[in-house]
């Protein structure tokens, strides 16, 4: 699904609340709480705001896993109050480099409906899980520039493998990791362009496992 496909779902719930009158782009906009000059910048680059359209269905309990994946069609009114927060770091961006995962000057709230609370393992999970978007292409096709991906801050064993948020002297960045015999860490990328690294264990501090994604359609 893409950009415009949401924005009509949106048009759809605007004009049922408005008794059937037309809604426009601008009308969306200022729903989201966007500038419609930048609503129409991210309408054109594809570019979706997950964040505003997330606070949008919570406000309304209407289920994003209907909005985004078109799942529970028979209703647009998710029954269930299981709603929770969760901490969404919007100024740290994994494999960018640089920045402080405990930055709170950076923390926002993002509230999550009964659909992603499942998915990341329930309500006690979910206290210990936090987000954080992707940038660069360094672990594609898995994960892409503007994914917004979910931490596990509790789950930082690496003997099993897996795919972590790491913090290191050069930055933040979102690695799989592989333990070695000598005790370093290899941090391998799944995009082959980008060569596995060995690090010290010492050098690497692991902020959590990565237990989720919610992809970015651009």
């Amino acid at each position: 699904m893409d950009l415009n496909e949401i924005i009509e779902k949106l048009k759809d719930i605007l004009s049922e609340e408005k008794e059937g009158q037309k809604v426009l782009d601008r009308d969306v906009a200022l729903a989201l709480h966007i500038h419609p000059q930048s609503f129409a910048c991210m309408k054109s680059r594809q570019k979706i705001p997950y964040e505003e359209i997330l606070a949008f269905c919570a406000k309304r309990k209407i289920s994003a896993n209907w909005l985004f994946y078109n799942q529970a069609p028979e209703s647009l009114i998710d029954t269930t109050n299981q709603y929770c927060y969760i901490r969404y770091f919007s100024q740290v961006h994994a494999s960018a480099g640089g920045g402080a995962f405990n930055d709170t000057e950076a923390c926002e709230r993002i509230k999550l409906d009964a659909f992603w609370v499942e998915r990341l393992g329930g309500e006690k999970e979910i206290k210990q899980i936090e987000a954080i978007a992707v940038t660069g292409d360094s672990m594609e096709p898995t994960l892409e520039d503007g994914d917004l991906i979910f931490i596990h801050r509790q789950k930082r064993q690496i003997s099993k493998g897996g795919i972590f948020v790491i913090q290191t002297p050069h930055g933040i960045f979102v690695k799989r990791l592989q333990e070695r015999l000598d005790g370093g860490v290899d941090i391998l990328s799944d995009n082959s362009l980008y060569p596995t690294q060995t690090l010290e264990r010492d050098g690497i501090e692991v902020i959590g496992r990565v237990v989720g994604a919610l992809k970015n359609l651009e």
